[in-house]
């Protein structure tokens, strides 16, 4: 996410760090530096100039107590960089709500559509969908399939062309349920027709929240677009989509700026857990290479099977169990995310090392559902034969197996090691120090 960028601006503040004085020459050097950076990211060149400008102006103020030159301007340029990002991060409301998600062809709206209810989904309430996207041939069958997947309820009707009437009956029939977010059709362009067909909807549905999902490869044409969409439908929020896969981003992450809208989620990859929250100040500390460890917690906490958890924190767990965990892994993301959360993006670890991990833990799950419950329980009881049975059951070798015992029984020993009180706090954590350490990670 956002490497070119990170990689940018992780070397200038490894310039002000060797710097031996600070004076104007070197606060220029710096400020052009960040120029660079923001501006191949298709950061606005007037809100560059801008952030330039403050940087400048404040680089040589009276230092605060106990803080060196050197400190304060990287402190500076965070709390800069977080001012054009969005400044504080927007509310969630955790109550029953309407939300109308707008956008054009290709944001990515269906699926965040989906990700978006997958959220509310995992924060205990009761979310639907409603497609009135009834312009694009596939979007009824997209959102259908996308919403059995993460068995939330939908609602479309499949040859109505008018997505007002979709809306007005979808609410009249999911309005037990808490979250209802309605999926609006897009256009190549904000055109009269769009405008006229959100606008219906709009008034129809009523909703609590209009939220705008805005594709982070398109630009600097995201501010346009964010502006534009405020001013026909004074837009609640921003969802950025497809972060993960651009080095333009900057454009739709300082869409914002001018709007009175605030960026709420992004969206890092094509599952339907791969929305975050977006925090700007968490976000900038993750692009300067100082981590987002609160983050990684929360999400660690939210997958992360407790029971579980407490078994291996006791010492006294099976093989489900372990392999419980490594599956939460799994839904934290990849290794990569992973470490750039824990401010380790840094560590330059082979792709191929990163793949091979993964891979092995996919191998493990194979294995482990080819495996008796009294084996699964008590690996102790596999001999050959049964380990034999059990690589040709999965379609993995018998090293593969061999290899997953091994890990079990290492886990375990050094587990029952650990002093119990800090076993008990990583428990408490959802077992995420235990959990890295039986991948070899920790």
């Amino acid at each position: 996410m956002f490497e070119k960028l990170s990689q940018g601006l992780r070397k200038t503040i490894d310039k002000i760090t060797r710097f031996a004085l600070i004076d104007r020459k070197e606060v220029d050097s710096v400020i052009r530096d960040i120029q660079r950076s923001l501006l191949a990211a298709d950061v606005d060149v007037k809100i560059v100039f801008s952030l330039s400008k403050r940087i400048r102006e404040k680089a040589f103020e009276k230092l605060p107590p106990g803080m060196s030159r050197r400190e304060y301007l990287i402190k500076l340029i965070y709390d800069e960089l977080v001012n054009i990002l969005g400044k504080e991060p927007a509310k969630v409301e955790l109550k029953p709500s309407k939300i109308l998600l707008i956008g054009l062809f290709g944001s990515g709206k269906t699926t965040t559509a989906a990700k978006l209810a997958r959220f509310y989904q995992k924060k205990g309430l009761r979310p639907a969908v409603i497609c009135c996207d009834t312009f694009r041939p596939a979007a009824y069958e997209q959102l259908e399939q996308l919403s059995k997947k993460i068995n939330v309820p939908f609602f479309g009707i499949k040859e109505e062309k008018d997505g007002s009437i979709v809306a007005k009956k979808g609410l009249a029939a999911m309005s037990k349920y808490d979250i209802i977010i309605i999926d609006s059709a897009g256009r190549d362009a904000l055109d009269d027709e769009l405008v006229a067909e959100i606008k219906k909807i709009n008034n129809v549905a009523n909703p609590d929240e209009k939220i705008l999902v805005i594709p982070a490869d398109i630009g600097q044409s995201a501010r346009q677009q964010a502006k534009a969409f405020e001013e026909i439908l004074d837009i609640d929020s921003i969802i950025v989509t497809k972060l993960d896969s651009t080095a333009r981003a900057g454009g739709a992450l300082t869409a914002s700026y001018e709007t009175k809208a605030k960026i709420k989620f992004i969206t890092v990859g094509e599952k339907p857990d791969d929305l975050e929250f977006y925090n700007p100040k968490r976000f900038v500390s993750r692009m300067l290479g100082m981590g987002d460890i609160k983050s990684l917690l929360e999400k660690a906490e939210e997958v992360t099977d407790k029971k579980s958890a407490k078994k291996i924190a006791s010492g006294k767990f099976g093989l489900d169990d372990f392999i419980s965990q490594i599956s939460s892994v799994q839904k934290m993301g990849s290794f990569k995310q992973i470490l750039d959360k824990m401010g380790l993006s840094s560590v330059k670890i082979p792709t191929k090392t990163l793949a091979v991990h993964e891979d092995k833990m996919k191998k493990w799950r194979y294995i482990r559902d080819s495996m008796t419950q009294e084996e699964r329980a008590d690996p102790t009881v596999l001999d050959y034969s049964r380990i034999k049975r059990i690589a040709k059951g999965s379609g993995c070798t018998e090293s593969d197996v061999r290899e997953l015992i091994r890990s079990y029984k290492q886990s375990k020993k050094m587990i029952r090691k650990m002093n119990p009180k800090r076993m008990e706090k990583l428990a408490k954590r959802g077992g995420f120090g235990s959990l890295l350490r039986g991948l070899g990670m920790g």
